[in-house]
């Protein structure tokens, strides 16, 4: 069973020293102390990692559990074009969770938060009689009127993305039909690395006018950027990036957990694209045109064969 709750707090804490990020109060009082940079805006992120939604534990080592929790609220700062600063990690965990699942889980944890110099500056510990939750809260900071929104987007903008499409739902089938993986194997699926680079890059060269993470799918989360910018799209089925193993463009259009990027750049800007050896590239990860905004608030998909049919949200939704 996990350490009593002092106990676990305090190897929390311990840990939490060994990351390298930015020191905060926290931990051990009631409420945290944090510093941002002047001149900058709070950027706050919270999301739910649920045993049997999100992860398995026959199928995710409890290190890539940990990774993964993380991961998923720095992408989301990666959205904003923002800079992770300091996490907020709240533990329910069954009474016969064996403590080494436990210490694991924190090693993927800090391992992440040290790589992008996240400070945990506190959370919350409990007993579940459900499995495993593990509640994220990402705080990162942009300087003030510079977080790229959702809601930026424009008619005649280009629509791209950063790295493949479809890799980590293509896993998550494997797992399911009941293949044995090796996690190192399939870093894309165990071992998300959100692009925070990329997202600093666009905000800080003003290239995005809008930006969402793909953690639910390229088709739902285009939706979510069509809605609040109160546009279309059409996306080119031919050119999804997908990998050259694997030509399922259902996964691309699809699939979520991919953590990569979905932004649009205005048509003035697309030169200002880093070209390296004639492919788009941006903090050594590749970026793909395969669309663009439009006037009309469709949203079509552009098939092979030259026709074009609507692009419904068939990416992952809660309570669907």
């Amino acid at each position: 069973m996990p350490s009593s709750e002092l106990r676990l707090i305090e190897r929390i804490r311990h840990a939490a020293k060994l990351t390298g990020g930015k020191p905060a109060h926290g931990i051990g009082d009631d409420s945290a102390v944090l510093d941002l940079p002047r001149g900058h805006e709070m950027l706050v992120t919270t999301d739910l990692s649920l045993e049997g939604t999100h992860f398995r534990r026959e199928w995710h080592p409890a290190h890539s559990v940990g990774h993964r929790c993380l991961a998923r609220g720095l992408s989301d700062i990666a959205a904003m074009g923002g800079t992770p600063l300091y996490a907020f990690l709240s533990l329910a965990l069954p009474a016969d969770l064996p403590q080494r699942w436990v210490n694991s889980f924190m090693k993927g944890f800090f391992k992440l938060a040290k790589q992008y110099s996240v400070q945990l500056a506190g959370g919350d510990t409990a007993q579940s009689s459900c499995g495993v939750i593990a509640d994220i809260i990402v705080v990162g900071s942009t300087p003030k009127a510079k977080a790229i929104l959702r809601s930026g987007a424009q008619p005649g903008d280009f629509l791209y993305v950063t790295g493949q499409l479809g890799v980590s739902v293509a896993v998550l089938q494997e797992l399911r039909y009941g293949k044995k993986l090796r996690p190192n194997n399939h870093p894309r699926h165990f071992y998300p690395d959100p692009r925070i680079a990329v997202g600093q890059f666009l905000r800080e060269h003003r290239l995005a006018r809008a930006m969402i993470d793909t953690s639910d799918g390229l088709s739902t989360d285009l939706g979510h950027i069509c809605h609040e910018s109160r546009v279309g799209a059409v996306v080119d089925e031919i050119v999804l990036p997908v990998p050259p193993t694997d030509r399922n463009f259902r996964n691309a259009l699809h699939g979520g957990e991919d953590y990569e990027l979905l932004f649009t750049v205005p048509p003035d800007r697309v030169e200002k694209l880093p070209n390296v050896g004639g492919h788009l590239q941006i903090a050594g990860v590749p970026i793909t045109r395969i669309g663009g905004i439009t006037k009309d608030r469709a949203i079509k998909l552009w098939k092979p064969d030259g026709t074009t049919s609507p692009l419904k949200p068939e990416g992952w939704q809660h309570f669907a």
